[in-house]
C-alpha cells in the first residue's frame, strides 16, 4: 500500500514516536508498505511518522545509490536506540521527503552505534559509518520529532521560511502523494 507522505508543518512530525510491542502491529506489512512508498518517492529512508504512523519504526535503502559501500544496505529499524555517536563532524547536503525541494548542508558525527529490532523482531547492535550512519541519523531524528531544518541557523531558517510555508500548505509539485499540514 502506498501512503501519502506527511509534509512539513504537520504536528506528527514534531512528536516523539511511540515504542511498540511485538505483535502490536504487523511490522512486516508496515515495513513493506514503507519501502513501497519510499521507492515511489525516490527516497532512501522513511520513518513511520512521515506516513502518519506514530511508531518508532523506520526503513532505509541505500542500494539505489551508485556507491559500492551501500551494497546490501536495506534495513528495517524497530524501536531503535542510539547508543553512541562519535568521529568527526562532517557536513553533507540533506533533503527530506517531508520537506521536498529544499536541501541544506547539515553536520553530523561520522560513526553511529545503534541497537534495534528488525522486521522479524531479531535484535541487532551494530556500528555504521559514513553515509550509512548519516541516513540512519536522519531517520532516527524523525522518530524523535526532529527535522533536518531544526539544525539550521535562524538566518538560514528565515531564508527558506516562505518555501516551508508553501510546503506546509501542500503547494509543492512532487511525483508522490502528499498529506499537507493538518494542525492538531
Amino acid at each position: 500500500m502506498i501512503y501519502p507522505i506527511y509534509m512539513y508543518g504537520n504536528s506528527i512530525l514534531k512528536k516523539k514516536a511511540l515504542v511498540i510491542n511485538k505483535d502490536e502491529i504487523d511490522i512486516n506489512k508496515l515495513s513493506k508498505d514503507m519501502f513501497e512508498t519510499m521507492k515511489l518517492a525516490d527516497g532512501i529512508g522513511l520513518a513511520a511518522p512521515q506516513i502518519g504512523k506514530p511508531f518508532r519504526v523506520f526503513v532505509v535503502d541505500g542500494t539505489t545509490l551508485n556507491d559500492p559501500n551501500m551494497s546490501g544496505f536495506k534495513k528495517v529499524f524497530v524501536n531503535p536506540k542510539v547508543l553512541n555517536e562519535e568521529g568527526d563532524l562532517w557536513e553533507f547536503e540533506e533533503g527530506c521527503l517531508s520537506i521536498p525541494l529544499i536541501k541544506e548542508r547539515i553536520k553530523r558525527k561520522s560513526i553511529l552505534e545503534i541497537e534495534y529490532f528488525d522486521e522479524n523482531w531479531k535484535h541487532h547492535k551494530e556500528v555504521f559509518d559514513g553515509m550509512k550512519a548519516r541516513i540512519i541519523q536522519h531517520e532516527y531524528d524523525h522518530i524523535e520529532g526532529v527535522l533536518f531544518t531544526d539544525y539550521l541557523t535562524s538566518f538560514k531558517k528565515r531564508l527558506i521560511k516562505n518555501k516551508l510555508l508553501r510546503i506546509s500548505k501542500g503547494l509543492v509539485d512532487v511525483d508522490y502523494k502528499i498529506f499537507p499540514t493538518k494542525k492538531q
